[in-house]
């Protein structure tokens, strides 16, 4: 699939981003792919160009652009790496901060013609599905569908948790969460669904037989089974919500 790597200016600095094609002219519906707390590497271009060629213009920014970290590959191998990053580098990927990023994207999108117009599509995972869900509130004239895969801290106590923003949120949502994460455990998920529920929006939420990473091919605990499901239910997903007809406007 195309692949280009573009520089995308923010309120805070420029981030570097992805973009990935199914080739041949479009427009394509548009998706904001939120990445992993890994960063941006071959596997996550692997999901992107899956997803491309299913006919979507796929964005991948490098949400890690404020802090420059890209150790992500040995996080959870080399505790020095780790505490950095807790210490240093998660305080620049909060919702707040991604969250204001999220206009600059739009209006790469927007300015592409090779994206259709209106709704998009986001999808992410463990850090990044956090953020697609987010997303989906922040910004609910612009997210027909959000996806979120192995996220964490998606209904906690915090004033900025995610299901605070169920009352906002428009598109249609699906969570899939994993076995035996404190991050997600099953009281998080109910208080999600009730969220959900008691806000009327179109959702799932569920849980799937696997570990928190479970679709990123590099993870020690990628799953092929629980990976195959993530396809199975994103690409319906955005089938049903985002290649409606559509065309931009002539200019």
């Amino acid at each position: 699939m195309p692949h280009q790597t573009i520089d995308i200016r923010t309120a805070d600095g420029v981030c570097p981003s992805h973009t990935f094609t199914p080739g041949g002219d479009g427009p394509w519906p548009g998706v904001l792919f939120f990445m992993d707390g890994l960063g941006v590497r071959p596997a996550l271009f692997e999901i992107a160009e899956q997803l491309a060629a299913s006919g979507y213009y796929v964005m991948l920014p490098d949400l890690y652009y404020r802090s420059g970290f890209t150790q992500g590959t040995i996080l959870f191998q080399d505790p020095d790496v780790r505490a950095e990053w807790q210490k240093r580098v998660l305080p620049t990927v909060s919702i707040a901060k991604i969250m204001s990023d999220v206009p600059a994207f739009l209006e790469h999108l927007d300015s592409d013609r090779n994206v259709r117009p209106e709704k998009i599509g986001t999808t992410g995972y463990c850090l990044g599905g956090r953020m697609s869900f987010a997303a989906a509130g922040h910004f609910p004239d612009r997210i027909a569908a959000a996806a979120s895969y192995h996220a964490s801290n998606l209904a906690t106590d915090a004033p900025d948790s995610p299901h605070r923003l169920a009352a906002q949120i428009r598109a249609r949502v699906y969570v899939a969460g994993a076995i035996e994460d404190p991050g997600f455990d099953d009281a998080q998920k109910q208080r999600l669904e009730e969220a959900l529920t008691a806000a009327h929006v179109d959702h799932v939420v569920e849980t799937y037989n696997a570990r928190h990473g479970f679709v990123p091919s590099d993870t020690p605990v990628h799953d092929a089974a629980a990976a195959k499901r993530h396809w199975n239910t994103l690409l319906p997903l955005f089938e049903q919500t985002l290649k409606g007809p559509t065309s931009r406007a002539s200019v």
